[in-house]
């Protein structure tokens, strides 16, 4: 409500207070501006629209003289809102942002539409924020904190703020009640985006996006039939988290990462949590991929935190499996939980076969799985791994993660049953991935494994991986006393190690 002594102006014109204001739109972007000054005669506020008119006279009808000359100028107007107008509203105030929970008035907040959905940006005032970081010690958390019902939430900051965040450290964080996306700044690379746009743009010309977007009514049938198709049931909607650089009309969106970044989803009051088995990705192509997530509960509100290497369209599931062949078996706990979050499939007929061994091709299937990668790409570069193999994306996969290297001929040998050994080696590798293996203790092999009697069958190369891998809790040995390091190791062993490396890296419970 606006005070009745506030003096108010709209494009330089006076306007009584309650009086309904008309203006005329030409066909374009059109500028309106209110400035309301309080009844003290200093105080004021600024606030200015900008509203798109679109040319909706039909070309074919055109009685503007020129023959439809202007027919082309509307082709890239407003899409799907053609015949409507979308408007920025903007205010001069400052909105707070929070360094390590304290706040400090730096960002500028924008309201706008786009496909028919409510955008909210904040961005940060590069000249006030760059100030405010010299200040602050090393691995601090910069949050962009959102109070609206807006369906796209994005955080805007330029390169140099982004660089000046990663040389100390420092983390991102866009928030509001529904999710939250925390990302360290070394994860944006902004190194890199630079050298895509070229030794002529300067980082405080390119402007780096954090967005968290409910998704629009189409994706979220997309999702529901995505989530049909593979038996589970979706219990929230799809969220997309996204990271982009802008650089004139360039556009660049990070999508990959080298670390596993956090995002956080409110589960709603009306949703039970214990119904939650995973989050997922859902793919362009209508299929669902697990990512690690585990449930946490904050002052009496639960929340999923997903882990993931990559940005995507993220929801949650229901999908309580349980094997009838497992119900008296060692590993029911973790083979259930594990099938429930889509990493583990059974044999046939609501059957696992526990003790059944593995292929080397299986096991890379189910470490992708675990580790929630996107299998894309059947260039395994393996002698004996064929693009038409049903395992060959896998394999590919897991060898761009550096999880697996092959035998000296250049062969996989997917085929083989995989040895306890040989498991090892590649959990291990996947614990460096995941972060677990450097915050391990430094104690030599020799001393982790000469605890158990057949400790020195350990083949040479896999020594130290066997030892990580004991070190870390992720595998313990096949008794109290031996590893039986060369036995082929079953379905229920490779489960219960991908179970123990996601908790013991954190990344579920």
């Amino acid at each position: 409500m606006v005070d009745a002594n506030a003096t108010i102006t709209v494009n330089g014109s006076a306007v009584t207070n309650g009086q309904a204001i008309t203006t005329a739109l030409n066909v374009g972007a059109n500028t309106i501006t209110v400035q309301v000054t309080g009844k003290n005669g200093t105080t004021q506020k600024s606030y200015s629209i900008t509203v798109t008119r679109v040319n909706n006279t039909d070309n074919g009808n055109n009685n503007n003289g020129n023959n439809g000359s202007n027919s082309n100028n509307s082709s890239n107007s407003n899409n799907s809102n053609s015949g409507g107008t979308q408007g920025t509203i903007s205010t001069d105030t400052y909105t707070p942002i929070l360094i390590n929970g304290k706040g400090m008035d730096v960002g500028r907040l924008t309201t706008s539409q786009r496909n028919e959905q409510t955008v909210t940006t904040i961005t940060i005032d590069p000249s006030k924020f760059g100030e405010v970081l010299k200040l602050n010690g090393e691995r601090s958390v910069v949050t962009i904190p959102f109070n609206s019902d807006s369906d796209v939430l994005i955080g805007e900051l330029n390169g140099l703020l982004i660089k000046m965040m990663e040389e100390h450290n420092f983390d991102l964080e866009i928030k509001s009640e529904d999710a939250s996306y925390r990302i360290p700044a070394q994860q944006i690379n902004i190194d890199a985006i630079s050298r895509q746009a070229g030794t002529s743009v300067a980082l405080k010309d390119i402007t780096v996006q954090v967005e968290i977007a409910s998704s629009t009514k189409e994706n979220v049938k997309f999702a529901q039939d995505a989530a049909q198709n593979s038996n589970v049931t979706l219990i929230v909607p799809p969220f997309d988290f996204t990271v982009r650089a802008i650089y004139g009309n360039q556009q660049v969106e990070v999508a990959e990462f080298n670390a596993y970044i956090e995002r956080l989803i409110a589960i709603p009051d009306s949703v039970d949590p214990s119904r939650i088995t995973t989050g997922v990705v859902i793919n362009t192509d209508g299929t669902l991929r697990h990512v690690p997530t585990k449930l946490i509960q904050e002052e009496g509100k639960y929340f999923a935190i997903i882990s993931s290497l990559t940005n995507s369209t993220y929801s949650l599931i229901s999908n309580n499996v349980e094997f009838n062949d497992v119900a008296h078996h060692w590993g029911k706990q973790a083979i259930n939980d594990m099938g429930s979050r889509l990493i583990v499939q059974g044999t046939g007929e609501g059957i696992f076969s526990p003790d059944k061994p593995i292929t080397r091709a299986e096991f890379a299937a189910i470490v992708i799985r675990g580790l929630g990668l996107q299998p894309g790409t059947d260039a395994t570069g393996f002698v004996d791994v064929q693009a038409s193999d049903w395992y060959s994306d896998a394999v590919g996969t897991a060898r761009q993660y550096q999880l697996i290297t092959g035998f000296e001929d250049g062969s996989f040998r997917p085929m083989e049953m995989i040895t306890r050994e040989q498991a090892m080696i590649i959990i291990s590798k996947a614990m460096t991935l995941t972060g677990l293996k450097n915050r391990l203790p430094v104690q030599e092999a020799n001393v982790t494994l000469q605890s158990f009697t057949d400790g020195g069958q350990v083949s040479a190369w896999a020594q130290g991986d066997v030892a990580a891998c004991i070190l870390a809790g992720v595998v313990t040995g096949r008794s109290d006393a031996t590893i039986a390091s060369k036995a082929d190791v079953t379905r229920a062993e490779v489960t219960i190690m991908l179970q123990q490396l996601l908790k013991k890296s954190d990344l579920i419970l």
